[in-house]
């Protein structure tokens, strides 16, 4: 076993002792337990983003009584550290807790933190795609997350602001502008000079991930938990792409004030949607742009960039109750009402076969066919294998190198330098 395994593999373990102290605290108090039989008068979902929720709780609590509180949080780099110090300290965690794939197999060592789903619902093992269903297993073989979504990858692009700048605005036409990354890069710049110089995407950081998530070898870490950041050729593909396209980008850090407002404005024409992205996409762009934008293929053809499961953590007091709800949100009516609210593309077989789900147009994408459009690449999508703390070296090593290259505060080996130095921190926790 190399160092770098063992060291982080005794992190995973310091983690899995904290939390553990927090499964136990959670637990240890029969006081707190209710009766037997007892109905739960509510019942609190924690998600990140857009997962469509909204309307889907609303008629739960009209088929069972029970109210059902949505505790939303925007971004992800600031659910994590909430979800964390909820499982230290055996207090606050929701009843369902959405688990998104940067940071799944973080919480994964210590089991005995979640409800085994297995016992509390039905036998789902055959209704999802069998490689999203395996993934919600912990090391022990416990079932401690339903599928939700998958991210497969698309562009955003408007349409009023390509044809201003004397590009084509038809989405088969779009497509075809980028069959791979070079002549992204290329429409990036007729669309900079056309428009008088303005920026094309939103920043070098989503260039990265679209690059990233195309399933092209493993990324921050082998499979055996190794850290190879820096060795990766996976990120330095995506490192190099993302930087060349520099000269194109608003330089608007994703989920900031300026990104949001960037959609509504105008800032930059593009950017990368994965198919949970077109919910915030409309949320930012608002109803004076419904219409103004549209849907086009990925450079390269393809990616997962993405996708959650819904746990149930132990110190919920009603974990049958909760795990039921879960279940609920998860089935294939729920994931094609959920895709059709916000766009979060279903996992469930039989959602993907749902004839509503296929034929579904997004009225405020000028009536893409994004059921289509992402329900065909979903066969396509390899699984790619993220580690302990991906989520991490993404957010507080890779971004913060590449934006640290974009606003001119590094030249590229530097900020390479500083990405290689961070991640190893990160990833040891």
């Amino acid at each position: 076993m190399s160092v770098t395994t063992r060291r982080t593999r005794l992190a995973a373990a310091a983690l899995a002792a904290i939390t553990a102290i927090g499964g136990l605290a959670a637990c240890g108090n029969d006081d707190d337990k209710p009766a037997a039989g007892e109905k739960p008068a509510k019942l609190v979902v924690d998600t990140f983003g857009e997962m469509g929720y909204d309307e889907l709780v609303k008629q739960y609590e009209k088929d069972t009584g029970i109210k059902v509180e949505l505790r939303k949080t925007a971004q992800l780099a600031e659910y994590r550290p909430k979800l964390v110090r909820y499982l230290a300290t055996g207090k606050g965690a929701a009843d369902v807790t959405a688990l998104e794939e940067g940071i799944l197999n973080e919480f994964k060592p210590n089991a005995r933190n979640w409800s085994d789903l297995a016992p509390l619902v039905s036998d789902h093992s055959k209704d999802y795609l069998p490689w999203k269903w395996e993934l919600g297993k912990a090391q022990d073989g416990r079932l401690i997350g339903l599928p939700t979504d998958v991210g497969s990858l698309a562009v955003c692009y408007r349409k009023d602001l390509f044809q201003a700048a004397g590009l084509p605005t038809e989405r088969d036409q779009v497509s075809a502008l980028w069959s791979d990354w070079n002549g992204f890069h290329e429409a990036g710049r007729k669309y900079k000079q056309g428009s008088g110089g303005k920026a094309f995407i939103d920043s070098i950081t989503a260039v990265s991930n679209g690059v990233m998530f195309q399933g092209n070898g493993d990324l921050f870490y082998d499979k055996e938990d190794n850290i190879i950041a820096d060795t990766s050729p996976a990120v330095k593909n995506a490192w190099d792409t993302a930087t060349s396209m520099a000269d194109i980008s608003a330089k608007a850090q994703t989920w900031s004030p300026e990104w949001s407002g960037g959609f509504k404005q105008g800032t930059f024409a593009a950017t990368f949607c994965p198919s949970w992205m077109l919910g915030i996409v409309t949320e930012n762009s608002g109803p004076a742009n419904k219409g103004k934008w549209d849907v086009a293929s990925v450079p390269g053809g393809g990616g997962n960039w993405g996708g959650s499961w819904l746990a149930v953590p132990a110190q919920s007091k009603y974990p049958k109750e909760a795990a039921k709800l879960a279940e609920y949100l998860t089935n294939a009516k729920s994931q094609v009402e959920a895709f059709k609210a916000k766009g979060p593309l279903p996992t469930n077989l039989e959602a993907l076969k749902n004839d509503a789900f296929i034929s579904y147009t997004n009225e405020y994408f000028s009536n893409a066919p994004t059921g289509k459009i992402f329900g065909e690449s979903v066969a396509k999508i390899q699984p790619t294998y993220l580690g302990p703390k991906h989520q991490a070296i993404k957010e507080n090593a890779l971004e913060p190198a590449l934006r640290a290259f974009e606003s001119g505060q590094a030249d590229k080996a530097k900020a390479w330098e500083q990405f290689t130095k961070d991640a190893k921190t990160q990833g040891a926790f």
